[in-house]
């Protein structure tokens, strides 16, 4: 099998290069940007600004994938406010010319479109589990956009009669990261206090929401499966199908550390609206290609605390 990931430089790509070529011993090729780096495992990589249909294109006719992972994405709710314009960009035009390229390449290939969990919007406590036929009501600039990349793939699948399948990942976790977001900046806040770096207690926002959290290793694996047997034009839900308040993130994260630390609610990092619970029905992924989450919450919090950690005692 051979797969070509567009946008493989980042959190998301070199985990499902791992996922692909090391344990699954495909042919794998990727796209980045000039100056990024990919994980070696990748058999090519090759420099492409997602915005350059052009290059695209070209590159998917020298790859002749069989199936091709579309991961680029501006994908910072907070920046897509602060930055409407390059997030439309990035997360629609960029998206077009995927398709457009695979449309015009003529080699038939599968394209995996990666959407959010973002885009159901602030759901009603009685919807969740979330099911995949629940209307997404996206409630940022950036779910908006992720709405209209289903849309897209969902047309040209049936337009076109292309092979598309599609994800609604919920919040995906691990080594690597960035500190942007809720559980990698928990254990980064822990490892600077552990490390010495600083004092004072771990700030959060909203301890009381629940999220649903998944290890990045079972997410990419969730792909590979869906690359292999999703159906074309359908939608699928990825996600632990469990929901865990912020909270109980935090009371983790601080046992990893086997440090005594405070938690404190930080008023700047609180929401104006903040949907109580949100956690997905999984029941679709699971019949139709028997995947699952395997990773414990408790472990992957470990993992990357610790990674934060050695991090901080580095750089002194």
């Amino acid at each position: 099998m051979k797969a070509l990931i567009v946008g493989a430089a980042g959190f998301v790509g070199g985990h499902l290069i791992e996922e692909l070529s090391v344990r699954c011993g495909w042919e794998v090729a990727a796209t980045k940007l000039r100056g990024e780096r990919v994980s070696r495992a990748c058999c090519g990589a090759f420099d492409v600004d997602i915005l350059d249909e052009d290059a695209v294109r070209g590159v998917m006719e020298r790859v002749k994938p069989d199936i091709v992972y579309h991961l680029v994405a501006q994908s910072s709710v907070a920046l897509s406010w602060e930055k409407p314009a390059l997030t439309v960009e990035v997360n629609i035009k960029g998206s077009v010319n995927v398709l457009e390229a695979a449309r015009k390449s003529g080699v038939g290939v599968r394209v995996v479109l990666i959407g959010s969990g973002e885009e159901y919007g602030n759901v009603r406590e009685e919807d969740c589990p979330i099911k995949e036929t629940l209307e997404a009501k996206p409630q940022s600039v950036y779910a908006v956009t992720k709405s209209a990349q289903n849309q897209l793939g969902r047309l040209y699948a049936a337009s076109y009669g292309m092979d598309i399948v599609m994800t609604r990942s919920f919040n995906h976790i691990g080594v690597g990261q960035p500190a942007r977001f809720v559980a990698a900046d928990l254990c980064e806040q822990a490892a600077e206090i552990a490390a010495g770096k600083r004092e004072g207690a771990i700030n959060v926002g909203n301890m009381d929401v629940r999220r649903d959290f998944t290890d990045v290793r079972d997410v990419v694996r969730s792909y590979r499966l869906l690359g292999e047997k999703g159906k074309s034009g359908e939608t699928y839900n990825v996600g632990s199908g469990r929901a865990v308040a912020i909270r109980e993130i935090a009371d983790a994260v601080i046992k990893a550390s086997g440090k005594e630390m405070g938690v404190k609610v930080d008023e700047k990092r609180l929401r104006p609206v903040d949907a109580p619970v949100i956690c997905a029905d999984i029941g679709k992924i699971q019949r139709e290609t028997g995947w699952k989450a395997e990773i414990p919450l408790e472990r992957t919090l470990q993992e990357i605390y610790e990674w934060f950690l050695r991090k901080a005692m580095s750089e002194g």
